[in-house]
């Protein structure tokens, strides 16, 4: 079951946004798709010192391990 504020990582590479994978993040929301398909997720990426580097929309067809 996805919870808000869980520890996730990257599973692959984000270009546009200069992720790679492996990197580890927080999910901060999960957003409903509006006509029932796949929800959404927001994450915030934090770098090897625990600051903030990014809060990110992945593509849905990206996965993340959560």
């Amino acid at each position: 079951m996805t919870k808000l504020y869980q520890e996730v990582s990257l599973n692959c590479d984000f270009p546009e946004y200069n992720l790679k994978k492996g990197e580890v993040g927080t999910l901060v929301d999960i957003v409903p798709h509006p006509t029932g398909g796949e929800e959404g997720y927001v994450l915030e990426i934090f770098d090897s010192e625990g600051e903030s580097i990014d809060v990110v929309i992945p593509n849905p067809a990206y996965k993340v391990q959560l």
